[in-house]
């Protein structure tokens, strides 16, 4: 027997209860085919520090004070599948913020420098909000946006 459960966007109208809201990302979890060349590449690259890991994983967890990422290592990364974002359900990229153009500009050029890093377009404004961004493909394949929000 299968059960679906259906939920409703829908606010309640009942003033009893109390609105729960959440307060942003604590951590965001990443499988990844090589977990020491994703480690060094928020270490080195994006100044995360190493806060912690799970050997038995193994899982080895990052932090720039903001965010954490617990980076795991697959299990047969031989044969993994690399997602593709136009026909897989899943994580699509992930954004992390940087202080200014300036900082944004520079990353990219640090990064044109690495072979285990795609650039899929340089920085560029995002619309007409002020802001700019740019995305890659970190080392393992995940899809990176940087922005100056």
């Amino acid at each position: 027997m299968r059960f679906i459960i259906m939920c409703s966007t829908i606010a309640s109208t009942n003033s009893n209860e109390q609105a729960i809201t959440t307060a942003g990302i604590h951590h965001l979890g990443l499988t990844v085919p090589n977990l020491q060349q994703a480690v060094d590449f928020f270490i080195e690259q994006l100044n995360f520090e190493k806060v912690g890991e799970k050997p038995a994983y193994p899982a080895i967890f990052v932090s720039d004070g903001s965010i954490m990422l617990t980076l795991w290592q697959a299990k047969d990364a031989d044969n993994m599948v690399a997602f593709n974002r136009q026909n897989n359900v899943g994580l699509h990229h992930f954004a992390l913020r940087v202080s200014n153009l300036e900082e944004l500009q520079a990353l990219h050029a640090k990064f044109l420098k690495l072979d285990d890093v795609q650039i899929e377009f340089a920085p560029e404004p995002l619309g007409d909000t002020g802001i700019h961004h740019m995305m890659c493909y970190i080392p393992g394949g995940i899809r990176l946006e940087l922005i100056n929000a």
